[in-house]
């Protein structure tokens, strides 16, 4: 992920990018927004990991703390399947919503949108027994409950209407079917220790972590070696649905591979997500670095808005785009070359090191939130600079 992202990078500052030009001396600008931004909100630098986990506490009520009592897991690992399960579920269900849908949370009367909204949701839905099959134990996800998750439940669920539209409503369901297919067709994987669910994937790490250590790239490759099935066909190769991966004329390569740019975005949230769940059991989780950035439209969003990344065709600004289009591949590598860059012009200025504000970190504290502010200071509402057409399982 990281070559090819480079490798785009490198033919866009020789010029040669279709969609984009690129101003590195907007880039030291953009990291003081970033680092501005991370003084704000974490004036002690103790800033957490970019994670799902960080959404379920929006409004500075921290839900998952309030379901740990309630549940009374008699075992860690019971406890970490379940946060597998709830984690796995939402970061699937958390492609842009789109500006128009709002979540009210019945616990607070608080209304939430966007990756907070789609959070909460899932939670609440989650807390409800939503999506198992046990009513004597709601808080976990299972292959039966997922299988027959209907549309209609979503919509009650995520409080969808005409007046109140989720963006790719039926792509997250049939997601979450074929989430469903695939656990129950692997119990070796999903079953070791339960009934197939989501959370077995909890087990599998856990045997793999030598002395109770475990890298995070080791995380995303369990995510795409046996969820990769779950995402819709569009490339394959050798019999592979590659899921998030695009095409880009650019992007050469001496082998099958050639004209191909991964992404993975939603496998890389996911896996930054199940680190706490892990640390929280007893795992010790490494190479954190080892993961790329994000590219999803809140970092890609700073780079525009923050002069780095300028549009060839202004004109563009004002279209629709599908994801597999040259100008949207084209961004998403931008992003993801440009934060590893920006990463160490933020430590500078934060006097750190990759060690003590790794890139998870710079995320979260960060270009995500920095992303956010600057859509919301540009336009109102604060939608991304350019609409992405999204079918609920990419952006």
């Amino acid at each position: 992920m990281r070559e090819r992202a480079h490798h785009l990078l490198e033919h866009g500052l020789a010029g040669r990018l279709e969609a984009f030009t690129i101003n590195l001396d907007r880039l030291e600008p953009c990291a003081e927004e970033v680092a501005a931004t991370i003084r704000d909100a974490y004036p002690d630098l103790n800033i957490p990991f970019h994670a799902r986990w960080r959404h379920f506490a929006a409004g500075g009520l921290d839900r998952w703390a309030l379901i740990v009592p309630m549940a009374g897991w008699a075992e860690t690992a019971a406890m970490a399947r379940a946060a597998f399960d709830l984690a796995i579920v939402s970061v699937l269900l958390d492609a842009g919503a789109g500006p128009d849908w709002r979540y009210t949370e019945g616990r607070t009367g608080a209304a939430y949108s966007r990756s907070e909204g789609l959070a909460i949701a899932s939670l609440d839905m989650f807390i409800g027994g939503a999506f198992s099959s046990r009513p004597d134990d709601p808080f976990r996800v299972d292959a039966e409950a997922l299988m027959a998750l209907s549309t209609e439940e979503l919509v009650r669920g995520f409080q969808v209407s005409d007046a109140n539209p989720l963006l790719g409503l039926e792509g997250r369901v049939r997601l979450l079917n074929r989430l469903g297919q695939t656990v129950a067709a692997h119990p070796e994987v999903f079953a070791r220790h339960d009934a197939p669910r989501p959370g077995g994937l909890f087990d599998l790490l856990a045997d793999e972590a030598a002395a109770g250590v475990l890298p995070a790239p080791a995380i995303l490759r369990a995510l795409l070696l046996h969820l990769g099935a779950i995402w819709p066909g569009r490339i394959a190769l050798g019999g592979i649905n590659l899921g998030d991966t695009w095409r880009h004329p650019l992007a050469k390569a001496p082998d099958a591979t050639d004209g191909l740019v991964p992404f993975h975005k939603l496998s890389q949230w996911l896996a930054y997500s199940l680190i706490e769940p892990l640390e929280w059991a007893g795992v010790r989780v490494v190479e954190v670095g080892g993961l790329t950035g994000l590219p999803e439209y809140r970092n890609g969003g700073l780079f525009i808005d923050a002069g780095v990344l300028k549009l060839k065709h202004p004109a563009d600004a004002g279209r629709q785009h599908s994801v597999d289009s040259p100008l949207v591949v084209e961004w998403r590598a931008l992003t993801v070359a440009l934060l590893d860059r920006l990463a160490p012009v933020i430590r500078e200025k934060l006097q750190r090191d990759e060690a003590t504000l790794p890139l998870a970190k710079v995320l979260e504290g960060g270009t995500w939130a920095a992303g956010r502010r600057l859509a919301r200071e540009r336009r109102p509402g604060g939608p991304p600079p350019l609409t992405v057409v999204s079918d609920g399982t990419v952006f």
